[in-house]
């Protein structure tokens, strides 16, 4: 209500100078509105235009309930009640003289009715003491009823303990690690693991390596850990209900497995956490949640005393009004201040009180509040500058509102500039929602070219910039004024964030940062590549396709004969991955548009086509053709600044290029990645070459790395496919056996196709042939006929089982066609490892001499791999003539 008086009143002031006079009614109350036309219609509509018709030119008359809510900020004077046209009985209005200028105010209190809460929160403390554990502690509160207050009292009571601060924004999706970010920056320091510091710095924007969500948690929580040791941290988290999921993943993470190190986890959030998050710190033995609720009467009574007292009547209003909030009771006490003759209205909702507040401001004042909240809760104060077209002093105007308890000073996020923080979110929300949108358009396209000019230092730079620009794009198309320049920019800047929260492995951010920048894109033209960036972040297969294919559909309706192509490229390749009926269709088509792409320099367009190459050769087993494939994929890469491994080092360690050359292609590519899966094929390539303590050393470090990274299931695979290869064959059973049992559980038929079998293996070669059965059984129902490792491993375990037997006859049969199928592959060492399990199959039934000639063959594939390990191996057993049964190895690519 104030906020229409304060532009009648302002537009009354301006038309003179256009050589026009007005007549204004305003008129306050419940009306219907949302239609296409942006009409709104009601008795309070009705009443404001008989107002006006009734008001003399230059004139501006309200109504009797806009008196109610803005008695306080105005000076009137009552006219004759109106016979107004629709009205049975004459309605009363007054003439509007002037405006109010509000007093100020500095209030300071002690904490009301949160002593328990404050006790639950300091026994929480006291336990991550004791036990030098970590404690998660959520208050829970709606705006304004004291969550912040109580956090600052438990605070302000410590004297030994480190306490650093982050908060989630609550605009802009996709800014997923700012609350992070600014605790990092209150470190001095990154953690002393490698890797950790390495997954940090890639978020500080120090390092281009690749990362995961989960290697951010994971070295974020290391860091914690160690500043630990010196003093107990507490992380205060702020405004959770706005924090990304997987920020809250990663707060999550450190309260699940932090151990041995006294951290405060003090996160606050409104109540809407619940509501996404409803099993948020349930089950969790150390996760302590507290909901705030409102102030009683006697508390609120007393915070009324504490502030200052009102008289008995206004006092009975306020506490009606407040309903316990005690932010409202501040800002109502504050607004008390500004009425001279004692007649105080009590606006119905803290909103509309804050915005009563805010209009009693002077003007300039004002001004420098709603151009900070452009910027948002923290402000810098040279943007403010930047956004005021009016000469304005903008230092003393800030504080004087630090003065009237409306701003507080703040960490600035830009050297050499001073900022400040709204006290409260709905404050700053207050004067941002005075503005008109024609105004936020203006001021949010001004800031980002501030913000472009000063910001080159702040994290999450592309996101913010896509987010203000995005708003002023909108803004206009809203107002009938679209700006496809406006909505280009925003619509790049949004792209490059999304690209950046894939590249550290936020997919929900990336997914939701593209999607929007497509909305400004999608009707200006057709961006191919942004699209299909896109497609590849959805989370099942089919819909990737259909994605896809759709891509394609466009760009062939506006004849982009590159995009359709490309798109009809990833489309097939991820088709395949659920079918094998379109992996010829693939490579064909692949092939046809490659000469296309590389005649134009298309990087993009070559990731593409070469990641779908390298998958037809893996898919045919022709590895060397897909290191060749990934090598291209990663060139092109580089090239616009995206590196990758993709499947090198899997075709490296399974084609037909030596051990040792292929040690030195990976080392090199290593150097500057510091995750753990690609080192575990550097184990692999070292324990070839007969470097086995390097290789152990590596492949333990790696799974470390890996269980606390992801838990158990991925540390298991790689340690199951490191001892099958090192012969520890108890090992490998057991690890084999948790990742069967993960697969089954996540329901993935294909995988578990191949290491059911690897499974079967290792239990043969320790003797448990029974068990093995199954598995090999296993194999044969769910794995697909192309997949050849399958079909070779689930012949091979029932030929050793039925070696064991003595069906000698089906077993030679079946080990034979094992041998059959990888001599179609180029995967020397499988080749080796089936003719092993052939010479043992013949040893059993009687036939030595056939068998050395087939370890002749197996000891002649492992040469040629440089496998140094394996040749000694085939060789001891060519020469003292042992049992096969006992030398058993395998290798699985998966």
């Amino acid at each position: 209500a104030l906020r229409a008086v304060r532009a009648a009143w302002e537009m009354q002031a301006a038309v003179p100078d256009l050589g026009l006079q007005t007549r204004i009614g305003v008129n306050s109350g419940e009306v219907v509105t949302g239609t296409k036309e942006r009409l709104a219609t009601g008795d309070a509509v009705n009443v404001a235009a008989r107002l006006e018709q009734a008001a003399a030119p230059g004139e501006i008359l309200l109504g009797e309930p806009t008196i109610r809510l803005v008695r306080e900020a105005v000076e009137v004077e009552a006219v004759p009640p109106l016979t107004l046209k629709g009205k049975s009985e004459p309605v009363r209005a007054y003439r509007l003289l002037g405006l109010k200028v509000a007093a100020e105010r500095r209030f300071g209190t002690a904490m009301i009715g949160r002593e328990r809460e404050l006790r639950r929160l300091q026994d929480a403390y006291g336990q991550m003491e004791h036990d030098q554990s970590c404690q998660l502690f959520t208050i829970l509160g709606a705006a304004g009823v004291g969550k912040s207050r109580l956090a600052g009292e438990f605070l302000g009571g410590l004297e030994h303990a480190h306490i650093v601060r982050g908060r989630c924004l609550s605009y802009g999706e996709g800014i997923t690690y700012w609350p992070v970010v600014e605790v990092l920056k209150q470190f001095d320091t990154l953690p002393s693991d490698a890797y950790a510091a390495s997954a940090l710095q890639s978020l500080l924007g120090e390092s281009q390596v690749a990362t995961s969500a989960e290697e951010i948690a994971w070295g974020f929580r290391k860091l914690l850990e160690e500043q630990a040791q010196e003093l107990p941290q507490v992380v205060v988290f702020d405004d959770l209900q706005w924090g990304e999921e997987t920020f809250l993943d990663l707060v999550e993470h450190i309260a699940d497995l932090s151990r041995d190190a006294p951290i405060l986890l003090l996160c606050m959030a409104r109540p809407e956490l619940l509501e996404r998050r409803p099993g948020w710190g349930g089950g969790k033995w150390n996760a302590t949640t507290v909901l705030l609720e409102p102030l009683d009467a006697a508390e609120t009574d007393r915070l009324l005393d504490d502030l200052g007292g009102v008289e008995a009547g206004l006092r009975e209003r306020i506490r009606v009004a407040a309903e316990g909030n005690p932010l409202y009771v501040e800002e109502m006490l504050a607004l008390v201040l500004t009425s001279s003759d004692g007649e105080v209205t009590v606006p119905p909702t803290i909103q509309a009180l804050l915005a009563a507040r805010l209009d009693q401001l002077d003007p300039s004042d004002r001004s420098v509040l709603e151009c900070g909240a452009v910027e948002g809760r923290l402000f810098h104060q040279s943007a403010v500058s930047a956004l005021l077209r009016e000469e304005t002093h903008v230092a003393g105007r800030l504080v004087a509102l630090v003065r009237k308890e409306l701003v507080r000073p703040a960490r600035a996020q830009i050297a050499g500039d001073d900022a400040y923080r709204f006290r409260h979110l709905l404050i700053r929300d207050a004067a941002y929602d005075a503005l008109p949108k024609a105004v936020r358009a203006e001021l949010h396209e001004r800031f980002a070219r501030w913000l472009e000019e000063r910001g080159a230092d702040i994290i999450d730079l592309d996101a913010i910039l896509g987010y203000h620009l995005e708003r002023a794009a909108t803004y206009r198309q809203e107002l009938g004024q679209p700006d496809d320049k406006l909505a280009e920019r925003a619509g790049k800047w949004l792209a490059t964030a999304g690209r950046r929260a894939e590249w550290r492995g936020d997919t929900l951010a990336a997914r939701g940062l593209l999607e929007r920048a497509l909305t400004l894109l999608r009707p200006i033209r057709l961006d191919v590549d942004l699209e299909l960036d896109l497609a590849l972040l959805q989370p099942t297969e089919p819909e990737l396709v259909a994605l896809a294919e759709a891509v394609a559909a466009r760009a062939r309706a506006v004849n982009d004969r590159r995009g359709e192509a490309v798109a009809r490229v990833v489309a097939a390749h991820h088709r395949h991955l659920t079918s094998t009926e379109t992996i010829d269709g693939l490579e064909t088509l692949a092939r046809e548009v490659l000469p296309m792409l590389e005649k134009v320099g298309d990087h993009v367009g070559l990731i593409h086509v070469w990641r779908a190459l390298s998958n037809v050769a893996n898919h045919h087993c022709r590895f060397e053709e897909e290191a060749h494939a990934a090598e291209q994929a990663m060139y092109h890469a580089r090239h616009i600044g995206r590196p990758g491994l993709f499947a090198l080092p899997h075709a490296l360690i399974l084609g037909p290029r030596p051990a040792d050359d292929a040690l030195r292609t990976l080392l090199p590519l290593l150097a500057d990645d510091p995750h753990p899966e690609p080192r575990m094929w550097s184990a692999i390539l070292l324990h070839m070459l007969g470097r086995f303590d390097e290789a152990r050393a590596t492949v333990q470090e790696a799974s470390r790395r890996l269980r606390e990274l992801t838990g158990e299931y991925d540390a298991a695979r790689l340690t199951a496919l490191f001892s099958t290869f090192a012969g520890d064959h108890e090992t490998a059973a057991r690890s084999w056996r948790v990742v069967c049992d993960g697969i089954e559980a996540r329901g993935n038929l294909t995988v578990l196709s191949t290491f059911a079998p690897a499974l079967g293996r290792s239990l043969c070669a320790i003797g448990r042939y029974d068990e093995a059965e199954p598995l090999a059984q296993l194999g044969r129902e769910l794995g697909d006929e192309q997949d050849m490792v399958t079909q070779m491993l689930w012949r091979q375990v029932q030929a050793l089982v039925l070696s064991q037997r003595g069906q000698h006859e089906e077993a030679e049969r079946l080990a034979r066609e094992a041998v059959a199928i990888g001599e179609r592959t180029d995967a020397l060492v499988w080749q080796g490892d089936a003719l092993c399990d052939l010479a043992g199959v013949l040893e059993r039934a009687g036939g030595p001499q056939d068998a050395a000639a087939v370890l002749e063959q197996a000891l002649e594939r492992y040469e040629r791999k440089g496998n140094v390990a394996m040749v000694t191996q085939a060789r001891q057993r060519l020469t003292a003539g042992k049992d096969a049964k006992g030398e058993i190895r395998t290798w699985n690519s998966r």
